[in-house]
């Protein structure tokens, strides 16, 4: 079952000039979607242990709406391999005033990875 989550990258999510939120805060937001799906399948958080491929494809601005999916790909042993995804739903339009934004026609892919995250057998407590 896919993860999904919905947030507002605010002003404190800016770290570069022209209100350009860092990529480590999609990052922090895919750790978010992976904690849910370890949890999903097996009741416990687990542990992010890497990232595999992360590829930054366009830019994220304070005001910006992201749209994060996880989707669990493979189950091993102890580890466990998640798609993640972070789409653009909604844009910042400061050009147009501070609070002016336009929903997008086709959310815009601004990164994907693959996260690889670790459950250890004995936190375990179900399976699917």
């Amino acid at each position: 079952m896919p993860s999904l989550i919905r947030v507002r990258m605010s002003a404190h999510d800016a770290h570069y000039g022209g209100n350009l939120v860092d990529g480590a805060r999609v990052l922090q937001l895919f750790g978010d979607v992976g904690t849910e799906i370890c949890i999903r399948n097996d009741g416990d958080e687990g542990l992010f242990r890497a990232y595999r491929d992360i590829e930054f494809l366009a830019p994220v601005y304070a005001g910006d709406y992201l749209e994060v999916r996880g989707e669990l790909t493979r189950v091993g042993r102890t580890s466990r391999d998640i798609l993640l995804t972070a789409h653009k739903v909604i844009a910042a339009e400061y050009e147009k005033g501070d609070s002016c934004a336009r929903v997008l026609d086709e959310p815009v892919l601004v990164c994907k990875a693959t996260g690889i995250c670790v459950v250890t057998a004995d936190r375990q407590k179900r399976s699917g």
